[in-house]
């Protein structure tokens, strides 16, 4: 049996998200790799079984689920203010380095030197999603239902490109159907050794804290969106940002590759904010700074303001614009995470709803392996084509194409996090660095 978390105070566990703000590259999947591997792994501060509990309920939310995750895991450890330290640290670095490209973007057009940066960091990234793969899967696939889920998961998505929220659905069914029909049989996530986690929920679920967190989430949320509309009037660029974006983080369901579509019809065909292709860098800018993938909003936010800015100056507009697509898109997560952690927390031990997360927990590992092979094949390999039979899709990477150098980049990141057991703070920086270092040298 593991030994209980260790008591964690609050100023060790704000230096930890500070700390984790700058580093969390690799969108959704690679940031809960990476939580989990510090978290889990080398802290000790929460329990697998803890973890990944909290990792399904957070799949299931609208918005970005590793922003949620990181709230969640903050509320366990120190209530509210851990949650909110958490959640701002985890959205605050990135935050501040797409204002600065955005501007860039918006004044000069190039920011060549970021994608120079992401030829390194996507080793690491790739280095730690494949570390991920082998632990969590190493705990969640010790049945052969799970091993089937999380093949049948990376299936789905890799070769047939289910949505995601399409494969959690469906693999949160089958695990509720299968305690249905054998009530005796164990869940997909259950192990022979179960681990003691010594943490207690803050607060535990009623009504009437229900209801407060509610109304004070709403408030929260709304609130400073409502005082721009009434400040600028509700034709102006930034009332119109807010309105939509706050639409689009109730409906935002499979984080940001899901939404992406949307967002760029309404940000291109419906407001003129971006013109056609701008979307697309602003998802290559988004991959490669830290925080969630779905900070792309915020490069619209700042373009669609800079652009219309009225009777402002157009960097203070696209500063505004920039503030306003950012809360409207994760002032929310807050509020599903108050809200519903502590019912969630009291569930823990419920039969059908530990098999229906259990089925999500191993359809995730799918999810995760199909990040880390998208990954690899695109960074190794120049060329990639696709031939299709019907819906199904499989990728041709061409074998002349492959990069040596990125081949390189990726198994010395891969020696250091196994053999050398090299912190993930300095593997992203050194690989950083040398992605910088080599477009400078060629």
């Amino acid at each position: 049996m593991r030994p209980p978390a260790p008591t964690v105070s609050f100023t060790e566990a704000l230096c930890f998200w500070v700390k984790l703000g700058f580093v969390n590259f690799g969108g959704p999947a690679g940031q809960i790799a990476l939580m989990h591997r510090e978290l889990v792994g080398r802290k000790r501060w929460v329990g697998e079984d803890r973890f990944l509990h909290a990792l399904n309920f957070c799949m299931m939310l609208p918005g970005p689920e590793a922003t949620q995750l990181a709230i969640y895991v903050g509320w366990l450890l120190h209530g509210a203010a851990g949650g909110l330290a958490a959640g701002v640290l985890f959205v605050l670095p990135g935050f501040l380095v797409m204002l600065a490209l955005s501007w860039i973007y918006a004044v000069h057009g190039s920011v060549a030197w970021v994608a120079a940066a992401f030829f390194g960091l996507r080793a690491a990234v790739i280095a730690v999603v494949a570390d991920a793969v082998v632990r969590i899967g190493a705990h969640t696939l010790r049945r052969p239902s799970a091993v089937g889920i999380a093949t049948a998961a990376f299936a789905a998505i890799f070769f047939f490109k289910v949505p995601f929220p399409a494969i959690v659905i469906g693999a949160a069914l089958c695990g509720w159907i299968a305690s249905r029909l054998w009530p005796a049989a164990p869940s997909a996530d259950e192990t022979d050794h179960p681990e003691q986690d010594a943490l207690r929920p803050p607060s535990g679920p009623s009504l009437r804290g229900a209801a407060r967190t509610l109304a004070t989430g709403l408030v929260a949320w709304c609130g400073p969106l409502l005082a721009v509309a009434l400040w600028r009037g509700w034709q102006d660029v930034l009332a119109q940002q807010a309105v939509f974006f706050s639409k689009a983080a109730v409906v935002t369901f499979g984080g940001a590759y899901a939404v992406l579509a949307y967002i760029a019809q309404a940000a291109v065909d419906w407001f003129r904010w971006l013109r056609p292709g701008e979307m697309l860098d602003g998802l290559g800018l988004a991959e490669s700074t830290p925080g969630p993938l779905i900070m792309v909003t915020q490069f619209v936010g700042y373009l669609g303001a800079y652009r219309h800015p009225g009777d402002l100056d157009p960097a203070t507009a696209g500063f505004l614009g920039a503030a306003v697509t950012t809360w409207a898109t994760f002032a929310p997560c807050f509020l599903w995470i108050f809200l519903g952690a502590p019912f969630v927390e009291s569930l823990r031990g419920h039969r059908a709803l530990q098999a229906a997360l259990g089925a999500v927990t191993a359809a995730v590992v799918g999810v995760i392996l199909n990040l880390a092979v998208w990954l690899g094949i695109h960074t190794l390999f120049g060329d990639v084509g696709e031939t299709a039979f019907g819906p199904l899709r499989i990728p041709l990477p061409q074998p002349h194409s492959v990069d040596g150098l990125a081949v390189t980049f990726v198994l010395v990141a891969r020696w250091a996090l196994v053999r050398l057991r090299i912190g993930v703070v300095p593997l992203v920086l050194a690989a950083a660095a040398g992605g910088l270092a080599v477009h400078w040298v060629l």
